[in-house]
């Protein structure tokens, strides 16, 4: 059979071939006009079949190769989610001065509008929250090379519009073009040192880190004897505060398709879990995930471990996910939207909010604690 989009060439005499008896050109006409409805059938079969299938950013298609910028808008496509295996806290009801922090990762192009949803969701946060916003980034913030042109054009009509109060982390595509020359000229001081781009603030009664996964780590290096982990470990000691949250873009725990599980940022949850750290936000993956408190090995630690979320839904594509870790609470592939977490000053609140197309939606609460190796 033809392939899509290939042409059938029918010779402008076949159909009087046979002038001498009339019966067999009729019916050879007919048979050699039925190929190219035959034809224009399997192309429609499988240009919807096509279409179930997931397309996204020229990330996923060569696996963080080599990129070429692509016009394609990316289609929203069906994953499979695990339902949550735990019973959750009901979430406390916010009380006046508590913190919001808000936002989440692989966000803007400029071959998509869908940033421009999640936008008008950061838009409605802020405007009923009552205490502190701000709005955090989890990295792959402009599509598709990160560069200073990328977030004029595509980020900043959209997510810019909060940029005052933003405390952004990079992505690999930060780093496409070089040394993320184009994401420190955007915000600035707003993102640290550009020759680290890991810093930490202070957020209602919590202490807020963002590491640098650079170019998965291998332009600036996140192995235990690194400056960057030498320098977590020291503001860690420097903030001994009752409630830690830590943002970088590559997950130690993913049940995305695409990317997975990232082991070389374990030294980062080493230092984290050791001094009792109590949730971490990342992207990369194109879905979300919330994954139960457990240790940096991944063993169930309801008492000490740290809560995972992946939020890479801030509008550039989906990725599929699964199967799923065994840590794995929920999990959605479908839906773009924003994770708000509402820092109490012993506890916190989260809730994945959707877009006006999303289904998808998941809230809960945790509590904060202490090291494991003790106070």
């Amino acid at each position: 059979m033809p392939r899509r989009g290939s042409w059938v060439r029918i010779p402008s005499s076949a159909p009087f071939a046979f002038l001498g008896n009339l019966g067999v050109p009729l019916m050879l006409g007919w048979k050699l006009l039925a190929i190219p409805g035959v034809v224009l059938f399997a192309g429609l079969l499988y240009f919807t079949y096509d279409t179930f299938l997931e397309t996204s950013s020229s990330e996923e298609q060569a696996a963080d190769g080599p990129t070429t910028t692509s016009s394609a808008t990316p289609v929203r496509t069906r994953s499979p989610t695990p339902g949550s295996t735990a019973p959750l806290t009901p979430s406390p009801a916010p009380t006046a001065g508590d913190a919001v922090l808000v936002g989440a990762g692989d966000i803007s192009s400029c071959t998509q509008t869908n940033d421009d949803r999640t936008a008008h969701l950061l838009d409605s946060v802020i405007a009923s929250a009552n205490g502190e916003v701000i709005v955090f980034t989890a990295g792959d913030n402009a599509y598709e090379y990160g560069t200073l042109e990328e977030y004029q054009q595509c980020y900043d009509p959209t997510w810019g519009r909060h940029k005052a109060r933003t405390r952004p982390a990079a992505g690999n595509h930060e780093y496409s073009t070089g040394n993320a020359e184009g994401y420190f000229s955007y915000f600035g001081v707003a993102a640290g040192d550009p020759g680290q781009g890991y810093y930490s603030y202070e957020l209602g009664a919590w202490h807020i880190i963002v590491l640098n996964t650079s170019n998965h780590c291998q332009l600036l290096l996140c192995d235990g004897g690194s400056p960057q982990v030498s320098w977590l470990r020291a503001d860690l000691e420097a903030h001994p505060n009752f409630c830690t949250l830590a943002i970088w873009h590559d997950p130690l725990f993913s049940s995305g398709r695409v990317h997975g599980s990232s082991q070389y940022v374990q030294p980062f949850w080493d230092a984290l879990y050791a001094s009792g750290a109590d949730v971490v936000v990342n992207g990369h993956e194109h879905n979300y995930e919330r994954l139960a408190p457990q240790t940096p090995l991944g063993a169930l630690d309801p008492e000490h471990g740290i809560r995972e979320f992946i939020v890479g839904t801030g509008g550039e594509s989906h990725y599929r996910a699964g199967p799923f870790l065994s840590n794995s609470e929920i999990g959605d592939g479908n839906s773009f939207g924003v994770l708000k977490l509402t820092l109490h000053p012993a506890s916190y609140s989260w809730e994945f909010i959707p877009d006006e197309f999303g289904e998808f939606q998941d809230e809960g609460s945790g509590n904060c604690h202490d090291s494991p190796l003790g106070s």
